[in-house]
Order: structure tokens, then C-alpha cells, then sequence
């Protein structure tokens, strides 16, 4: 079914080869929605369409417009502003549309996995502390945007890397056997992960220590970084993991296994999941045999001391390690391998979505140019989906201090926010414990959700927990408000006149501010389909925004069973089910729950 923008490309067409005898090429027609400011539902765009009428912008809009009321059946008037046409869109067509829209239920949506299959990598985080408020940007970032893909149609896979090795992973090993006397999440009653975190600072903190005594000494500070005894445990630790040692292989399993366990709990909260988890313990040996492909097929080199490299000068980037001189693998090794055994595990797999920071824009405009010369079919339709780091009021966070923003706490305050307003104002008054504590997750979660994806990824941002609750302005509270007040109309029209699986919408009866929140609504599937090619949820949150302000401000004005005509009720009960339906999909595809009321 063509769209009504392609509609009027059509029509423009026929009328431009009517007044002007001259076939122009649809695809060429710019149709907009018109600015609220101005008559008329879609503009055309005149000024390109002047060399086929050989005459002004203003005389030109004037011709197409007369013969298109006149001769097209969807157009029933036309406004001429400067260059541009703008033209009114019969009722019953929005009318139409609305019922159509109304009775698919998940109206916008693509056909399932009828679009190549991605993949989305989110998370990825380090075995040696807790999550924090970054994690959160980055989880409901990555879960959004596979959320979005799938609903635009894609087959979507959801993985996470996980960064298990690694000297900063042997450091909160060091400090447990040192300091920990045994300890265990459940000696401890805290989770694992913060566990885990802790010793990560109490070794940054004693590390600091012995720097400043050995300095104190007369040693220069970057020898004493060097001499510290922390140090040396930490290296020593991580040359005899690397050598399979089998103490402290058990241990690393046992720690990292107490972060995983606390994880799970954090992901459950958050409401994310994956499909496939990778370790960088079991693939940052694969990319060792990748990179010695590389060095025979050319695509890198060897220098003297036996490291090896690419050189990328020629792609505007620069030489690269990808293999150290003692054949130790680096990062970028490690993300070779994976690639490529991601590309193996999901045979038709059409690219990779890294959700990661934008400190690391580099580091993937190399990762794919080295997967292109190792030969990798289509690496270069990979993306790095980069996003801006969150701050607080405060500043700055620094996991090694011990100044992060916890995930856990901060949810749980964002719960407990929720919980102290809905009280405040009685909004819990006959709901079972386990219905109020939904509810204030579901706010509050939603909160915070919304908050961090009403912007745009490539934005740093500033989070303000306060803001982010208020039930006034741009926030999930105010849509969710919103929504529980239209799902309480509902329920009342539905009471009366029964439900509106079938029915049949009288076009006369909408006023200009039904038509235009209509249209509104109507506008989704190109936000979706947005959305998902630029993989930006903020297209989907502000949509809601918008829309929701559209509604609220239509329901002031607009009862719906307080009028006696019923063909009225009826069409208002059908924008309340329209907004409803439209808001639960798309507020879902963000990942946050609607609540019944609230």
C-alpha cells in the first residue's frame, strides 16, 4: 500500500504533466507535513518543480493546486505560502486510516524477521565491580535499539562481551587474598559483584599507600608505581592465569562467578537480557590466528622487534598494533577474533552494532577497516552506536575510588521516589502491597528509562533523578500519567458502548484538533522506521512526548461519554484506544512498563 506522501508525488505527477505537459520523476517531490502555523495537512515543495512550469514559485503552486481539488479525489483544498503548496486531506481518509490503524493492533510494525539479521552487542562490562549509571545508559540504550530493529522487522541477536581477564580483573584478587579473611557474598550478605568491587578499591587505596611511602623514600613516582608491592602481586597474578596456574585459575572462577550471580540480579531489574554471552578469556586467543592470517595474506606486517601491524595511513587512520613483539594479543586483537567468530556462530548475519562510548569512536573506525582487509564480506556496514557519558550534579564518576553511581542503588531510590509521590498525592489507596510495589518500579524505572533515552545517543547528558520523576513535562511519569487516565476512559466507553474490535467511524464529526492528533498518530510508522535506521530511541521517546501533549491537550476539550451523540462517543473512544495502543508499543520498545494506574 503506497503511503499518502507517495500518493501526492503520484498526484503531483499527473498535475505536473497536466498543466505543464512535462513528466517529472516521483522520487524528485519533496512532501512534508505542513507546520501547525498553516492551513493543510502535507506541503509539497515548489521551488524544483518552477523549470518544468517555466514560471514563478507562487503561479506554479496556484495551477498544481487548482487542478488537484478539482481532479484528486484525497484533496479538498490548498493554501499557497510563498513556494510551497500546502494541501487538506479529506476527513474520511483519516478517518480510514484510523480504523485500519485501530484494528492492527501493532500498527507500524514491520513483518517479522523480514529484514536481514543484526546483531547487538550491549553491556560488555569488567568482573571486577559492580554496575553503575553508565551501565545503565548503555544497557537500556543497546536493549532499546535491538527492541527497535525487531519491531521495524529485523531478526535481532542481543550479546554482551565480557571483559573477565585482565590486570584489573587480578587486582581485586590480590586484595581479597590479602585482606578478604575468607570472606563470601554470603558471609558478607551483599551481592557479588559489589563484593568483588569492593576489594577493587581497597586495592586502589593500599596500592596509593605504598606509592606515597615509597615516594616519602626518594623514589620518583613513576619507579614507585612500578616497585609497589600491590603491583607486582597483581602482575603475578596475571602471568600465572595466563600460564593456567591452577590456584588462581580457581579463584578467578570462583570471583568472577559471584559477579555473575550479581549481575543477573542488576539485569533483572533493569528488565534486559541477551542472547549470547562471549568471554574475553575464551576469545582473545582468537584473534591471535586471525592476525597470523592477516600477516600472510599481507594485510599486516611484521617489524623488526616481531610485533606486528597494520597499516591504515592510506584510509586516513594510522599504523596499528595488532600483535604485541612477545605475541601477546591487545585489545583490538581480541575484538578481531570475536568479530569473526560472531560472523561464524550467525550465518547470514548482515552487520554488528557495538553500543559502547564515544571514547572509543577510534577504536572502531579500525576494527572494521582491519575485519575489511582480513577479507570480512560487508564489515564495513558494522556501527559503532557511540553515546555520551552521563554525569551527575556532583561530577565525575571514578570506579577505582569507589565514586561511581551504583545501578542497583540508584534504581532502588528512583523506586522509593516513586513510592514517597504516589503516597503523598493518594494515588495507592486500595492496592495490595505487591500492586504498589510493581507500580512504583514501573515509575520509577520508567523514570529513569526515559530520562536517559529522550536524548540523543551521540549527547553527554547530566542526570537529574528529581527531574526525571516529575509528572510535568518531558518524562515517562507524565506519559505514564497520561496513559493510565486514557486506559480509565476506555474502560468507561467500552462499559457503555462495548468494545471497538469492529466498528465504523463517522467522519463529520471530528473537529480540526481531532484530525490533527489523528494525523499525529498516524505519523509512527515513519518514526519507528527512523528510529530504527539511525538507532536512536529518542525518536521513539519524543514521539510519545508529543503525542501524549497532543492528547492531554485534546482531552481537556474533548469529552467522550459526556456527549449525547453517539457516533461522538464512538470516534473519541476510538483516538483514547488509538493513543493507548500506539503509546504501550512504542513506550515498550524503549523497555518500560505502563502501568493500569497510578
Amino acid at each position: 500500500m503506497p503511503t499518502l506522501d507517495q500518493i501526492i508525488q503520484g498526484a503531483i505527477v499527473s498535475a505536473s504533466k497536466h498543466c505543464f505537459q512535462t513528466e517529472l520523476d516521483p522520487e524528485t517531490i519533496q512532501v512534508q507535513q505542513t507546520r501547525k502555523e498553516f492551513e493543510g495537512d502535507r506541503t509539497v515543495v515548489v521551488f524544483p518543480l518552477t523549470r518544468a512550469s517555466k514560471s514563478s514559485p507562487e503561479a506554479t503552486a496556484e495551477l498544481l493546486g487548482q487542478h488537484l481539488v478539482v481532479s484528486h479525489e484525497l484533496i479538498s483544498a490548498y493554501q499557497v505560502v510563498k513556494g510551497f503548496l500546502n494541501l487538506t486531506i479529506i476527513p474520511s481518509y483519516w478517518t480510514s486510516e484510523l480504523e485500519k490503524a485501530v484494528q492492527m493492533k501493532q500498527f507500524g510494525f514491520g513483518d517479522a524477521h523480514s529484514l536481514p539479521k543484526v546483531m547487538v552487542e550491549y553491556s560488555s562490562p569488567n568482573t571486577n565491580k559492580p554496575l553503575h549509571l553508565g551501565h545503565l545508559r548503555n544497557n537500556f540504550l543497546g536493549y532499546s535499539v535491538s527492541r527497535i530493529l525487531e519491531a521495524a522487522g529485523h531478526s535481532v541477536v542481543k550479546v554482551q562481551i565480557i571483559n573477565d581477564r585482565g590486570i584489573h580483573i587480578c587486582k581485586s584478587m590480590v586484595a581479597w587474598q590479602l585482606f578478604g579473611n575468607g570472606e563470601t557474598p554470603e558471609s558478607a550478605g551483599i551481592k557479588g559483584d559489589k563484593l568483588v568491587g569492593k576489594y577493587y578499591v581497597r586495592f586502589d587505596r593500599e596500592y596509593k599507600q605504598e606509592i606515597k611511602a615509597l615516594t616519602a623514600q626518594g623514589m620518583n613516582e613513576d619507579d614507585a608505581k612500578n616497585e609497589a608491592r600491590m603491583m607486582q602481586y597483581a602482575r603475578d597474578y596475571l602471568a600465572k592465569w595466563e600460564a593456567n596456574d591452577p590456584d588462581i585459575v580457581a579463584l578467578w572462577k570462583t570471583m568472577n562467578s559471584w559477579v555473575y550471580d550479581g549481575f543477573a540480579v542488576t539485569y533483572k531489574e533493569m528488565g534486559v537480557d541477551f542472547d549470547q554471552l562471549y568471554y574475553e578469556s575464551e576469545t582473545y586467543l582468537l584473534g591471535k590466528d586471525q592476525v597470523i592470517r592477516g600477516l600472510e595474506m599481507g594485510a599486516f606486517y611484521k617489524k623488526e622487534d616481531g610485533s606486528v601491524w597494520a597499516d591504515l595511513t592510506a584510509e586516513g587512520l594510522d599504523e596499528k598494533l595488532v600483535l604485541r613483539k612477545d605475541g601477546t594479543s591487545v585489545y583490538m586483537t581480541q575484538d578481531i577474533g570475536t568479530a569473526i567468530k560472531r560472523y561464524a556462530d550467525y550465518p547470514g548475519l548482515d552487520r554488528q552494532i557495538y553500543t559502547v562510548g564515544n571514547e572509543q569512536e577510534y577504536h572502531f573506525k579500525v576494527l572494521f577497516k582491519l575485519l575489511k582487509l582480513l577479507g570480512v564480506k560487508d564489515s564495513e556496514r558494522n556501527r559503532h552506536l557511540s553515546y555520551g557519558m552521563v554525569e551527575l550534579p556532583e561530577g565525575k564518576m571514578k570506579s577505582r575510588e569507589g565514586t561511581v553511581v551504583d545501578a542497583d542503588e540508584l534504581l532502588a531510590e528512583m523506586a522509593d521516589t516513586a513510592k514517597e509521590m504516589a503516597t503523598e498525592l493518594g494515588k495507592v489507596d486500595g492496592l495490595s502491597e505487591s500492586e504498589k510495589a510493581k507500580l512504583f518500579k514501573q515509575v520509577g524505572y520508567g523514570a529513569i528509562k526515559y530520562f536517559l533515552l529522550k536524548v540523543s545517543p551521540q549527547k553527554s547528558m547530566m542526570f537529574d533523578p528529581k527531574a526525571s520523576i516529575d509528572f510535568i513535562g518531558n518524562t515517562g511519569p507524565f506519559i505514564q500519567f497520561n496513559f493510565v487516565r486514557a486506559k480509565s476512559v476506555l474502560r468507561k466507553s467500552e462499559a457503555a458502548l462495548g468494545t471497538l474490535e469492529s466498528f465504523s467511524l463517522d467522519a463529520s464529526v471530528w473537529d480540526q484538533t481531532e484530525l490533527r492528533i489523528i494525523q499525529h498518530g498516524l505519523q509512527w510508522p515513519n518514526v519507528l522506521q527512523q528510529a530504527a535506521s539511525e538507532c536512536d530511541p529518542s525518536l521513539i521517546a519524543n514521539h510519545c512526548y508529543e503525542f501524549t501533549k497532543a492528547y492531554s491537550r485534546w482531552y481537556q476539550d474533548h469529552p467522550v461519554m459526556q456527549v449525547e451523540n453517539k457516533s461522538l462517543q464512538i470516534a473519541r473512544t476510538a483516538i483514547c484506544l488509538f493513543f493507548i495502543q500506539q503509546i504501550e508499543n512504542a513506550m515498550g520498545l524503549l523497555g518500560i512498563e505502563m502501568p493500569e494506574r497510578m
